[in-house]
């Protein structure tokens, strides 16, 4: 089967559990909206039957017969609503399944930043660091060369290899890498005499290290409190868009942009605030916002 006719399988059949999923739905609210009717009625006719079989035994044929009637009509419909719910399960597992297939399948076909409306509308550097391959139909991002480690040998034999030297280590080795890279981290380990454990300890406790890489440009949009009630949420959610920055990350692909949130720029009163690269722009809208790095990347650029 051509990945044409497996999309279109797929589409077919995620809208066909989703028409299942929505009559057994309407079967089941309509059953209910009619139980919900008819039983007060029929519990009445069996008490006025039960009063008058009570004074008159000629209507005792009659009581019987209803209440045959009404526990038959209550279990047929209990059946049926059974059965019915086991279709709804079926259908909506059947419907989450393809849906999730055809989630996966277009986030891999997509590449949406190379369309000509979104390339134009992307900062340079982002640009020129994503390609197309239109024959393979991937998105391609610059690849990340493979990591020298000469560095973490030179810094252990000036700075040295005991314990007390782990913090002077690890800010050379950030300011080398730009993040502690897993590997020159495990290099230091070796060479020193700090553990692993030590190096964990001391890296999550000081928010000066980074353990995921850091891209080329350093974006900070304030989340002060004159930053926050002036929208700077929305800001921070339109440059995640604009920056195709993953959910749960704060780097594009490429590594061309991190975006973080800082307690305070101190430019309260240009609220809100981001900051790219020693750049600074206030007043901001979450249009403006990504206007603003496109003239800071300008700006690194004439510099």
């Amino acid at each position: 089967m051509t990945p044409a006719r497996q999309r279109s399988v797929t589409r077919t059949a995620t809208v066909i559990a989703a028409a299942l999923v929505a009559l057994c739905v309407a079967i089941l609210l309509t059953d209910f909206a009619v139980a919900s009717r008819r039983a007060p009625r029929d519990d009445k006719l069996i008490k006025d039957l039960q009063l008058q079989t009570k004074n008159d035994a000629s209507f005792a044929p009659k009581l019987a017969a209803e209440q045959k009637r009404v526990s038959s009509a209550r279990r047929t419909r209990k059946r049926r609503d059974n059965i019915v719910a086991w279709a709804l399960i079926a259908a909506a597992v059947a419907f989450l399944t393809f849906a999730n297939f055809e989630i996966g399948r277009a986030g891999k076909d997509a590449c949406p930043t190379n369309t000509p409306v979104a390339q134009a509308s992307l900062p340079a550097a982002i640009k020129r660091s994503r390609s197309f391959d239109s024959s393979a139909h991937v998105c391609n991002v610059a690849v990340v060369p493979e990591l020298d480690l000469t560095f973490v040998d030179r810094i252990v034999s000036e700075i040295g290899r005991t314990k007390e030297s782990a913090i002077p280590l690890l800010q050379a080795i950030q300011t080398h890498y730009r993040y502690l890279p897993d590997e020159a981290l495990r290099r230091l380990c070796d060479l020193t005499d700090i553990t692993p454990a030590a190096i964990a300890g001391t890296s999550s406790f000081y928010g000066q290290f980074r353990r995921s890489p850091v891209g080329e440009h350093i974006v900070r949009v304030c989340h002060g409190t004159a930053c926050h009630v002036s929208g700077a949420r929305q800001i921070t959610e339109e440059l995640r868009r604009y920056l195709a920055i993953p959910d749960g990350a704060d780097t594009d692909g490429a590594r061309q942009f991190t975006l973080d949130e800082v307690a305070c720029l101190g430019c309260c009163s240009l609220a809100p605030v981001l900051m790219m690269d020693g750049h600074t722009a206030g007043r901001l809208t979450p249009a403006g916002a990504c206007d603003a790095l496109s003239l800071a990347e300008q700006k690194e650029l004439t510099v």
